[in-house]
């Protein structure tokens, strides 16, 4: 009898043992599966990955932002990869003055006004400074001296067929744009 019940015992504790186990590996699996995953913050300067040969250019943003500074990105990126590579735009941050699709060129200013600052210290540049070419609004290349809305236009559509502007010389291709106007202009536009 004692040899049974040995056998008896012994299928117990191999059953208890096969419980535990498969109570462990169940909880496992399940711990693996019971918490949701966070899917990975996509930043649109993902989108140009910089590329072994690829051409980079270099930026400095300015004003509502997270972490102003000077940034290198990849040529083709535009004002938004700049302004995600600088941490985004901070609470006060009126980003709805930028223009996010402008493409970048080498050695831009983004600047990004806040609230409670004039409004002109955005997008062209600092009050009293350049208006850049590649960011400027419509109504502020009409507020040049000697650009009316027709001109400004001609302009914005220059750029959105060429891409960014790399020299103020290249005004000189836009219709209406003369000489002389070009000499004007070379005193309060930048790139």
């Amino acid at each position: 009898m004692s040899s049974i019940a040995l056998d008896r015992r012994s299928v117990v504790i191999v059953a208890l043992a096969l419980f535990l186990l498969l109570a462990l590996g169940g909880r496992t699996l399940l711990r693996g599966h019971g918490s949701p995953v966070t899917p990975p913050l996509v930043r649109p300067a993902a989108a140009h990955a910089s590329r072994p040969g690829q051409a980079q250019l270099y930026v400095h943003v300015v004003g509502g932002v997270r972490h102003p500074g000077l940034y290198r990105l990849p040529q083709g990126s535009r004002v938004a990869d700049a302004l995600a590579r600088a941490g985004g735009a901070t609470p006060k941050a009126q980003v709805e003055l930028v223009n996010l699709a402008a493409p970048l060129a080498d050695g831009q200013q983004i600047v990004v006004p806040r609230r409670g600052k004039p409004a002109a210290a955005g997008v062209g540049g600092s009050a009293g400074g350049p208006v850049h070419l590649n960011t400027a609004t419509l109504e502020q290349l009409d507020a040049l001296p000697g650009v009316g809305p027709v001109t400004a236009q001609k302009i914005l559509a220059y750029r959105q067929e060429h891409g960014a502007f790399g020299s103020v010389d290249e005004l000189d291709a836009v219709s209406g744009i003369g000489p002389a106007r070009l000499d004007e202009l070379r005193k309060v536009v930048a790139p």
